[in-house]
């Protein structure tokens, strides 16, 4: 298994009163478990603020867990310091949402893709141009935009200069952040085509974080759900999309647009707002948010996942799941 997560939790005190104490905290991940093989890609989905984009920052240790273990290529990650980090950084890197903000528009393009080079002292000058110019090859850009800086490109090329540069130290595992969420349509399918082609070229493992499922399901080998800083239902990506079981994951399935404007889909329109996870309901969450009948019968408990067909995992929940 390249990466293990078990229980990984994350919590943001927030802090109140003239001495600014901490007297609650955000539970932005609460108790995940996942993994991805090698050569996998894992699609993570669920509406914004539902901590995907938290749990990403927390496997790459850009955030320091509150609890729980990240186990990379044998590796555990959590309780490690900075220093000891850097190595294992050259095989688990992020790519993030908006490639306007995550790349220094005072660098080069050159200079933004060879920065991994430099700060892993990796190869001469001539070896890091040279890694430079073949990067650029494989995302599809010409070399002569080494020489250019990133706000002369269109968003579709300023995501590939963050591809070349996450994947100039080779790594094992990329933690893509809705790599494709501020792009066009045509521009997204070019990008994950792009990243399918390299996928297969090079071995990559992903953790594909998005919250639009006909793009998940394009590029995933399995899905998992997430709602309120849980997982809630994990399966193979044509399974989940062919039968899902949590009433969360049908509901969002029902939101993906039929492109036959004869066809008849039938809507799933959620009632409630999205609990916060400042304050967060002592039953289901989502049983909760629908105002479910049984939701009484679910205060105070826990909802673990349970294999309910072979590689088909969802939490047993009263209000979302009803075993057949």
């Amino acid at each position: 298994m390249l990466l293990d997560v078990q229980d990984l939790k994350m919590h943001f005190p927030v802090k109140e009163g003239v001495f600014q104490r901490a007297t609650k905290s955000v539970k932005a991940v609460d108790g995940v478990s996942l993994t991805i093989k090698p050569g996998e890609t894992l699609g993570l989905v669920g509406e914004s603020g539902c901590g995907k984009s938290t749990l990403g920052k927390a496997i790459v240790r850009l955030l320091d867990p509150t609890s729980g273990s990240i186990k990379f290529d044998g590796h555990e990650l959590v309780g490690l310091r900075q220093s000891q980090m850097r190595p294992i950084r050259r095989d688990i890197q992020m790519m993030f949402q908006d490639p306007a903000e995550s790349l220094d528009s005072r660098l080069s393009v050159r200079q933004i893709i060879s920065e991994p080079l430099d700060i892993h002292g990796i190869g001469s000058k001539a070896d890091r141009r040279q890694r430079v110019d073949q990067m650029l090859d494989k995302v599809g850009l010409p070399r002569a935009a080494a020489d250019k800086f990133s706000f002369e490109f269109s968003g579709g090329q300023r995501q590939r200069i963050g591809i070349a540069r996450a994947l100039a130290l080779e790594p094992k595992l990329l933690v893509l952040d809705e790599p494709v969420s501020a792009l066009d349509v045509s521009v997204q399918s070019q990008v994950m085509n792009l990243l399918l082609d390299l996928q297969k070229d090079m071995g990559l493992s992903y953790l594909f974080i998005a919250h639009d499922l006909a793009v998940v399901k394009h590029i995933s080998d399995r899905v998992a759900v997430m709602y309120l800083g849980k997982i809630v239902e994990q399966a193979g990506a044509d399974e989940i999309y062919k039968e899902p079981l949590h009433a969360y994951t049908k509901a969002l399935l029902s939101a993906i647009p039929v492109p036959d404007p004869t066809v008849k889909k039938e809507r799933i329109l959620l009632e409630g707002d999205v609990p916060s996870p400042i304050d967060p309901p002592a039953g289901s969450a989502f049983g909760h948010r629908i105002n479910h009948p049984r939701y009484e019968e679910t205060i105070g408990k826990d909802f673990p996942l349970i294999e309910a067909k072979p590689g088909h995992w969802v939490a047993d929940d009263p209000c979302c799941y009803e075993a057949s």
